[in-house]
């Protein structure tokens, strides 16, 4: 090759990144940053209190505004954060910050809690079981206000239905607290969903453990594969759950009452337990890996042992008929009358005797 060729090799077509979207654009820009097709937002309201609740689904902001009641606790729940005008009305009637609204439309926005003067704004990732047995990972944002807890989604489905029938069947103590025990019983809809996803995760482990010791097939190492994988993805949505529960223990925000504290140090024994199986189930993961490569290889020994084994009996029998194919005329052996049946029977012995050897040393 000439020096000072260049090397051409072939344009791969880049995919545009969420990445790229967001550059350029200024702090606390509305930027919808999602997968999920654009749609209008829609508000399920429930209002409750002691004496009783009420729910209602507005369609459009103003309708929404018309009807805000005082002496009640209030649960709105925004479905659809595509629609960026009117998560910024929004977002300016309850005069959040910008750089709040702009975390809620980011679906890749890690897990976070942040305090401000008069609201705590709180981005998780809420997971569960689709109904094709697979873990789904969809964004949500929490606002905790006075008397008001704002729960900002991507889609309507989620892991709220147990709480809202202990609002509406007034189960529990829920409807004798304030917002931020609100606040706290969605933050442990959340986490205890987490142990469905656990439980996934340890059956499927379970499955490929049998799969490797009984069919170690290639599409067993792609499964494996798949599983670390999905591993670190969930690892990395729940591992900061537990310092950002912490931190709303430790906090001295006024909105979190002392006792609603009590409730969350639960949920954060919860997020220990649960970072504590992640972690074994990623080292299990990966031992599945090496479990698999070396029943590969024990595979591979036993097919090299018999090949092995079948070469050794065929040298000595292949040397024999070697020497009596040669084509020499002065061979004694040749004009012996009963030669043939003398070279059959030392290779049957020969054979016999090896097998025998085998058999003794356990090779076969």
């Amino acid at each position: 090759m000439a020096l000072g060729k260049k090397l051409v090799f072939p344009k791969r077509k880049k995919k545009k990144s969420r990445v790229q979207n967001k550059m350029g654009k200024a702090p606390g820009t509305i930027s919808y940053m999602g997968d999920k097709e654009r749609s209008d937002s829609v508000i399920f309201s429930t209002f409750y209190n002691t004496d009783g609740f009420q729910t209602k689904e507005f369609r459009t902001l103003d309708e929404f505004l018309k009807s805000e009641q005082t002496g009640h606790i209030s649960w709105v729940n925004i479905i659809g954060i595509s629609d960026e005008p009117f998560i910024e009305r929004l977002g300016k009637h309850y005069n959040l910050n910008p750089l709040v609204l702009e975390d809620v439309v980011n679906t890749e926005q890690r897990p976070k809690i942040d305090e401000y003067e008069d609201y705590i704004f709180g981005v998780f990732k809420m997971l569960y079981i689709s109904e094709e047995d697979e873990i789904v990972g969809e964004h949500v944002a929490l606002v905790l206000l006075e008397n008001t807890v704002l729960v900002f989604q991507e889609v309507k489905e989620d892991v709220f239905n147990g709480l809202r029938d202990r609002i509406t069947g007034k189960m529990g103590r829920i409807r004798s607290r304030g917002a931020d025990y609100l606040f706290f019983a969605l933050l442990d809809a959340i986490v205890d969903n987490y142990f469905l996803v656990i439980e996934n995760l340890n059956h499927r482990i379970e499955v490929l453990e049998e799969d490797v010791y009984n069919n170690p097939e290639p599409i067993v190492a792609k499964n494996i594969q798949q599983l670390k994988k999905e591993i670190l993805k969930i690892r990395r949505w729940i591992y900061p759950v537990k310092e950002l529960i912490s931190r709303l223990i430790d906090s001295e925000h006024p909105l979190i009452k002392k006792d609603t504290k009590l409730f969350l140090r639960d949920v954060h024994d919860h997020t220990v337990e649960i970072n504590e199986s992640l972690q074994i189930y990623r080292e299990m993961s990966m031992s599945l890996m090496e479990m698999y490569m070396s029943n590969m290889s024990n595979k591979m020994n036993e097919v090299m042992k018999v090949l092995t084994i079948m070469a050794s009996i065929f040298i000595p029998l292949t040397f024999i008929a070697g020497v009596y194919g040669m084509n020499f005329e002065h061979m004694p052996e040749l004009h012996f009358r009963y030669g043939y049946y003398v070279v059959w029977v030392v290779m049957i012995i020969l054979f016999i005797g090896m097998m025998l050897y085998f058999k003794k040393k356990k090779w076969l």
